[in-house]
């Protein structure tokens, strides 16, 4: 048994299309086009499993970087374990296509997730610079002040 990761895909490729296309090279035991679970929409990407290993080579010979409706694929033969790293390169689940992650894991990427910034935490004081000293109350003596003019005056 094979799988091949199949990236690039048109948003508006369907399961169906991606079937009978890679049919043309053999069996195809499955074939899935990854989709957002929050917005049902296509990730760009889906995965075709098919039963001989030689019918998988002979997809990916054929369709990497080729035209498939409308848009160039990269075909490549996705990993047991997980997603690879590297930009675009990608790689199966692991349990099987589709289905939601389990509780508390996160979703299958493909190498470029970065993890979100916390927004919320207290940004470090970096270069040795100290933190502001004083925020409200009288300005410290011998400081200048403008006056209403527009001229220095000292303190």
């Amino acid at each position: 048994m094979s799988k091949l990761f199949i990236g690039g895909l048109a948003w508006h490729t369907e399961e169906a299309t991606l079937r009978q296309k890679f049919e043309e090279f053999g069996p195809v035991e499955e074939a899935v086009v990854v989709k957002d679970r929050d917005t049902g929409r296509s990730r760009g990407f889906g995965f075709v499993r098919y039963t001989q290993e030689g019918d998988a080579q002979k997809a990916i010979a054929t369709m990497n970087n080729v035209e498939f409706d409308g848009r160039t694929i990269r075909v490549d033969k996705a990993s047991d374990n997980g997603p690879r790293g590297g930009f675009g390169r990608g790689g199966g689940y692991g349990r099987g296509f589709g289905g939601p992650a389990p509780y508390g894991m996160a979703p299958p990427g493909h190498g470029y997730q970065v993890p979100a910034p916390n927004m919320y935490a207290p940004m470090p004081y970096g270069r040795g610079y100290p933190p502001p000293q004083q925020a409200y109350g009288a300005p410290p003596q011998g400081t200048l002040r403008m006056r209403h003019g527009g001229n220095p005056q000292q303190c």
